[in-house]
């Protein structure tokens, strides 16, 4: 059995795009504002099938990978023809034994696919599989003599399996293209010559002007540009980058022009990374068959065993009405669908799904476990108590901070300059010439030499410290803050605490999975007190302090023994073990570490923001497919019944299981069309309200 508005759906999309390639090269058609509309839905649900979002923005050109799919495209398409001619000989079969012989094997030539999935899926366990009873339907057609349906039947299962192939091959790829044959401009000895992209290297000049798709992961050497990195971070701004500052590739350059020195290129760039870990990750694949296919399967043997007794009592005809009504045999393509609807609208908004399953197993989430630092905090963090000395002001202090720091990238520096700004303080260049970058920094200005740096520091430059600062060490080490020391001349004026900085989005995450009696925990490798300080004000009851990095899978497997169904929280790497522990895992390490990131999901804008709209979504699939099930299962009692006591012929079994399959596949591509308006007002659909 098979969804037929699934098969029409794929055909048209497949049609649309041929035709708007056709249109494009033409330009004699114009589009009417009557269907925009129609096209808009028709272009959301090409994107789920044939997953081409991403595709769109980049305008990758596609090279040889593609071969064997274009090869299975040829071979389905002369299927059309084989299928003409088959129907021509059924029309005439009445006529002449040969015609009759060549329709029965025309129909088990287009047949093929279906008797090869029912094969294979009997290699996986299931002896009898919704393809055993596809494959049964049709052998039972033609021994029956019913060869219009036979060959509409065997039509209708190659367009099936081109649907599936192209499914497989596109969902794979819908994230991220490899740039193949992509023109790139590089610079050489001043001179600006295309060259095709496989021939770019480490080391390169590569230029890249507005309108253009970055090529490449590299820094810029010069120029400034506004560059849209949603494809990545799913950040929904522009950002705005110069010198010195990374870019990746397929990333748009919207406006500027820039020079880029080339770190990697084609297979090593992150975006090619991340592309190759969802072609090689089996557990992404296997999400494609998920529910749908293991419902299908189970229920074949009642559809099989409803269809032999039928044929034991009633004969024949009415038996295969019986296969035709399709006991749930639809959920073969809607449990799919529905995945490849879920993943469409999360891979569009920056959150990456490695392994399909989690829709699934979110929904039994129980306990949360957050590691701190780099979950919970901010990698910036934030001046808290400034500690003046001697005849200075901490406004003093600050300030000669804050020119100390001048344009310094590093984490501290803005943290400096982001306190300074908020005092309304005046911060003047300093003269470069007196930097040395070392455990700190030394600068001069209004004739004096200023340090700010480490401890370490200070002592290298013989800065005398004071014993009267020992309290404020000993506090710093027990709340775990750092120090940061700033001296004028050889005097040390005062000294900075540097605070970790909660997420501005923090407590209200928290605060929304209280209201889910989700439980919460933190795990920290820092010192009881600022562990615990950070729960209660988060929120949190629960919490671990100075745990080990190897240590933190042994907490999340003691949670799991206790029966709870842990999900954790982590950067990614450094919490590898640990999230690979966890019945779900979560990183926040964002797309530089995607292909090495052990966690199933990954929020690439490096926020918590995605939280609440992952669980929703999580919920509503769930009543998605428990609404496909139902449309599966309805309609073959209704067909079912209908034999029995209504006489169903294949006809009328054929109609209601359609019924039942064109509302079941509006149901699975109803949340594309449901998150069609947020997506169109340029939000970020995943972002906390």
């Amino acid at each position: 059995m098979l969804i037929e508005l699934a098969i029409l759906s794929g055909s048209a999309t497949y049609w649309l795009m041929s035709r708007q390639k056709h249109v494009q090269t033409s330009g004699k058609r114009k589009q009417k504002s009557a269907v925009s509309s129609t096209k808009k839905l028709l272009k959301d649900v090409k994107s789920a099938l044939l997953g081409d979002e991403r595709q769109k923005q980049q305008s990758l050109i596609r090279g040889d990978e593609n071969a064997d799919l274009q090869k299975m495209d040829r071979l389905l398409n002369y299927n059309w023809l084989i299928a003409a001619g088959t129907l021509g000989a059924v029309l005439l079969s009445p006529l002449n034994l040969v015609w009759a012989v060549l329709a029965r094997v025309g129909i088990l030539y287009l047949s093929f696919p279906l008797f090869l999935f029912a094969w294979k899926n009997t290699q996986a366990g299931y002896v009898i599989n919704v393809f055993t009873v596809d494959s049964i339907l049709v052998v039972g057609m033609l021994l029956t003599g019913q060869l219009t349906f036979a060959v509409s039947m065997s039509v209708l299962a190659s367009l099936k399996y081109k649907l599936i192939v192209h499914t497989e091959d596109n969902l794979k790829k819908q994230l991220i293209n490899v740039f193949v044959g992509h023109p790139v401009w590089l610079l050489k000895e001043g001179v600006e010559i295309q060259v095709d992209f496989e021939s770019v290297q480490a080391g390169d000049i590569v230029i890249v002007n507005a309108g253009e798709i970055i090529p490449v992961d590299g820094v810029i050497q010069s120029g400034l540009a506004s560059i849209v990195q949603h494809l990545l971070t799913g950040e929904s701004q522009p950002a705005e980058k110069g010198p010195g500052e990374q870019v990746f590739a397929a990333t748009l350059l919207l406006s500027g022009r820039i020079a880029i020195d080339v770190q990697t290129a084609g297979n090593e760039t992150v975006a090619a990374q991340i592309g190759e870990v969802l072609n090689k990750t089996q557990h992404y694949k296997d999400s494609l068959m998920l529910r749908g296919q293991k419902i299908a399967n189970q229920l074949a043997p009642v559809t099989f065993g409803i269809g032999g007794f039928t044929w034991a009592t009633l004969g024949a005809t009415p038996a295969l009405s019986v296969l035709w009504a399709g006991f749930g045999l639809n959920m073969i393509a809607l449990g799919p669908l529905t995945v490849l609807s879920y993943l469409q609208i999360l891979s569009r908004h920056g959150v990456l799904i490695k392994d399909g399953r989690v829709l699934e197993t979110l929904r039994k989430v129980d306990t949360i476990v957050f590691d701190k630092t780099g979950t919970l905090t901010l990698e910036q963090p934030t001046v808290g108590q400034i500690h003046s000395l001697g005849d200075y002001d901490d406004e003093t202090v600050l300030r000669y901070a804050a020119v100390a720091e001048y344009r310094q990238p590093h984490p501290i520096a803005k943290a400096i300059l982001a306190k300074a700004e908020a005092a309304e303080l005046k911060v003047p260049e300093p003269d470069e010439a007196g930097y040395e970058v070392g455990y700190g920094i030394k600068v001069n200005i209004d004739e004096h030499t200023i340090r700010v740096g480490s401890a370490r520091f200070m002592q290298r430059e013989d800065i005398v410290l004071p014993n009267s600062i020992a309290e404020i060490q000993a506090r710093a080490q027990e709340y775990s803050f750092s120090l940061i020391y700033v001296s004028v001349d050889q005097e040390l004026a005062g000294i900075l605490e540097m605070q970790p900085s909660i997420r501005p989005e923090a407590k209200q995450v928290v605060e929304i999975l209280k209201q889910r009696g989700i439980g919460l925990y933190i795990i920290s490798g820092d010192h009881e007190q600022p562990t615990r300080n950070m729960a209660e004000s988060l929120g949190i009851d629960h919490y671990f302090a100075e745990t080990l990095p190897e240590n933190k899978a042994d907490l999340v497997k003691q949670l799991s023994d206790e029966g709870k169904f842990v999900c954790f929280i982590g950067d990614g790497i450094n919490d590898a073990i640990a999230l690979k522990s966890a019945q779900v895992s979560i990183s926040l390490k964002g797309a530089s570490t995607a292909a090495t990131d052990t966690a199933q999901i990954i929020f690439m804008d490096g926020t918590l923001n995605q939280i609440k709209s992952l669980f929703e979504l999580a919920d509503e699939f769930e009543s998605t497919m428990h609404t496909n099930l139902l449309t599966s299962i309805v309609p073959g009692v209704i067909g079912i019944g209908g034999v029995y006591f209504l006489r169903f012929g294949i006809a009328a079994s054929m109609t209601t299981y359609y019924i039942g399959s064109l509302i079941g596949l509006g149901n699975s591509l109803w949340p594309l069309i449901k998150h069609q308006e947020i997506e169109q007002d340029g939000g970020q659909v995943l972002a906390m309200d």
